[in-house]
Order: structure tokens, then C-alpha cells, then sequence
């Protein structure tokens, strides 16, 4: 089973749901990575910081299917945010994964304290142009990060991973990110340990649909044209995950959703304007 692609605005194409690799690492992380590959997932989303390059890189190797067939994704720590650091780390995390190229590659967080992340920028404009690679893009940025970047490189991203689940929906991020024609992808997009999951809505329409309560959201997530990346380290669930594509939800069903909307919704109250970002 493989999911259907999109095609971003820079014409590249990508799978319309990825795997999330956070906290996925040594020989079991390997195995988990392995299993997904198998049931069909092609887009692997790592992050410098998750620590979990190496494992992509292994089990794509290992896998025994093509590189051309994969979608890799990974994103730049903070502490490299200046020019010269950015395009030394991003050839190090191909060499930690061994690969030649990226398919995206992301600015984890814009940090704006630092007022760095347009250098970072100006970096993976270069990375691309250089071959190391194909799309570039942004992540936990709000629209003035995003117009900075635009203002001063005339380089729009190609995708923006910000946080996204029933209790953060984020709709006017969505809109802003479609108004400048980025696509949006949701990063722990069922919640990360909250209750969204045992939530009535959530519930009756996996009885509705014949589907898990894990299946309804990351459906809620696709018909609103988000890329979702949910982790899984279980086979059942991430073979689950890959099978949302044979139903929709209406229009009422998705605003049903969007209504257990949290003011503090944020799994970690991680605000991208305050945010300054583990290293």
C-alpha cells in the first residue's frame, strides 16, 4: 500500500502521509523503520535532533529498494543557523545517512530571538542550487518568519511542518500557509499522550467509518489538505495508518473535529516566537 502524491509548488511531488521517526533510534528503531518501509510508507521524516538520521539511512540501505523511490526528509538544529555552519551540517547529515541529496530539507525552528533563520535560509537556497537538495523548506514558522524569508531571498518554502492536532487545529496557519502556496504538513498530528483519540467525536465516526479513532484524524488531517507525519514504532498501527484513503469525511464531520480545539492545545506549549529550541 502506497499513498497518493502531491505535487508541491516547487513541481516536485510527495507522499500525501509520511512516517515520523522522533525518538525512533538504535537496533529496534532500525526494525520499527524497516517494518513501515515494507508496508509502504516512502516519505521518512528525521530531524538532526531527533537523533534517528543514522536509522533512516540504515534502513534505507537495507530495505533493498531504490533510493529514487524514497522521499527523505530531515531539518537543521538551530545552533547551525548561521550561513557557512547550515551548509557544513547539511552535508554532514547526508554523510550520517548516506545519501547523496535530500529531498527536503527543513529549518526545524525560526528561533527568532537569534534573528538568524534568513541566513539559515540563504543556506539551503545555496544547498539546493549545489545539488544536495531537491526541495527546501520551513518548519514552526509564522507568517512574518515566512514573509522575511520571502522578502529577502524571493525563495517561497515548499512546505511548512508546524504542530497540528484536534486540540491545536490551526486554521489560520492553514490559511496563511495556502495563501503563499506552501504546503502544510502536521507534525504529531494525533496528539502526543493527550486524550484527543478517546474523544466522542473521534470515536463515533470511527464506528460510522469502520475505521480506528488514529485513522479518523489523520483522515480530518487530509481532507484538509495537510501532510500528515504520524510516528509509529507498531507494525498493525502504522499498516493502519497507510489505509485512510478509501473514505472522506463531510464538511460537518470535519468542523466537528476542529471544535475540540484547546486554547492551550499545544502539546508542549511550544510558542515558534518564544520558543528557543533543545540542542
Amino acid at each position: 500500500m502506497k499513498a497518493p502524491l502531491l505535487t508541491m509548488n516547487d513541481g516536485h511531488e510527495i507522499p500525501t502521509i509520511g512516517l515520523g521517526t522522533y525518538q525512533i533510534r538504535g537496533g529496534s528503531g532500525l526494525d520499527q523503520v524497516l517494518t513501515a518501509i515494507q508496508s509502504g510508507y516512502r516519505l521518512l521524516d528525521t530531524s538532526t535532533n531527533y537523533d534517528s538520521e543514522g536509522v533512516v539511512g540504515e534502513a534505507i540501505r537495507r530495505s533493498g529498494i531504490p533510493r529514487s523511490e524514497f522521499f527523505v526528509t530531515t531539518k537543521l538544529p538551530g545552533k547551525y543557523h548561521h550561513y557557512e555552519e547550515a551548509l557544513s551540517m547539511i552535508q554532514e547529515s547526508l554523510f550520517r545517512m548516506g545519501l547523496e541529496y535530500f529531498d527536503l530539507y527543513l529549518i526545524h525552528w525560526p528561533l527568532p530571538k537569534r534573528g538568524l533563520y534568513v541566513e539559515a535560509w540563504e543556506a539551503l537556497i545555496r544547498a539546493q542550487k549545489l545539488g544536495l537538495i531537491r526541495s527546501i523548506g520551513v518548519s514552526n514558522f509564522e507568517p512574518e518568519h515566512l514573509d522575511k524569508i520571502i522578502d529577502k531571498t524571493g525563495v517561497t518554502p515548499a512546505v511548512n511542518q508546524i504542530e497540528i492536532h484536534p486540540y491545536w487545529v490551526q486554521k489560520r496557519m492553514l490559511e496563511e500557509n495556502k495563501k503563499r502556496g506552501i504546503l502544510t504538513e502536521a507534525w504529531s498530528p494525533m496528539g502526543r499522550g493527550n486524550d484527543a483519540l478517546q474523544e466522542p467525536i473521534i470515536t463515533e465516526l470511527a464506528t460510522k467509518y469502520k475505521k480506528t479513532s488514529g485513522q479518523i484524524v489523520l483522515r480530518w488531517h487530509i481532507d484538509r489538505g495537510i501532510l500528515p507525519i504520524p510516528k509509529s514504532r507498531d507494525f498493525i498501527h502504522q499498516r493502519e495508518n497507510l489505509n485512510i484513503f478509501d473514505f472522506e469525511l463531510t464538511q460537518e464531520e470535519i468542523e466537528q473535529i476542529n471544535s475540540l480545539e484547546k486554547s492551550d492545545g499545544r502539546i508542549d506549549n511550544q510558542d515558534p516566537n518564544e520558543y528557543e529550541e533543545f540542542e
